[in-house]
């Protein structure tokens, strides 16, 4: 067993300030020193349960900054709980459902994945992680029906699937 020691954290910016409750700020995590090995990052940027208000600014930062906008979000309540999961452009989408449930979703959380063909198995896992958590995700809340479909997967993924047995 080996002990990865713990990334550093380096603050490059401020990106959002509203005053006296929040700052939302930019930076990267580091690795200390060692040989790593060749790593490949599932995620290229990643934000968690940021206030609503700060997304033109994180976009356009986000943007600036040459990074993609694509990618999974998470739309929360005041409490933290996720509420709406999708996949596409995240700011766009974002700003869309926060329109139409402007009083119960304060917070969002988004991950722009480093390779596109990774977002369904991501957002299909968070999905399935929230679970009946999504009270305002009707198109992907799949009622009446087992768990987990396999065909959420991409194609060329090894699986192990539950069936239910008929008869003898």
């Amino acid at each position: 067993m080996t002990n990865k020691a713990a990334s550093t954290k380096t603050i490059e910016a401020c990106v959002y300030k509203d005053g006296a409750l929040w700052n939302v700020q930019f930076g990267e995590l580091k690795r200390r020193q060692g040989n790593p090995g060749k790593t490949e990052h599932l995620f290229r940027v990643v934000g968690e349960k940021l206030p609503f208000e700060a997304l033109a600014s994180v976009r356009k930062h986000l943007f600036d900054k040459g990074f993609g906008t694509s990618g999974v979000y998470v739309a929360h309540d005041s409490m933290g709980f996720p509420r709406y999961i999708g996949r596409g452009s995240i700011f766009a989408r974002l700003k869309k459902r926060k329109e139409v449930q402007d009083l119960e979703l304060v917070y969002f959380s988004f991950y722009v994945v480093t390779e596109k063909k990774h977002e369904r198995e991501i957002e299909t896992l968070l999905i399935r992680a929230a679970g009946p958590l999504l009270e305002f995700n009707t198109k992907k809340k799949r009622v009446n029906i087992m768990p987990g479909n396999i065909r959420d997967y991409e194609a060329g993924t090894y699986f192990y699937e539950r069936q239910y047995k008929k008869g003898r």
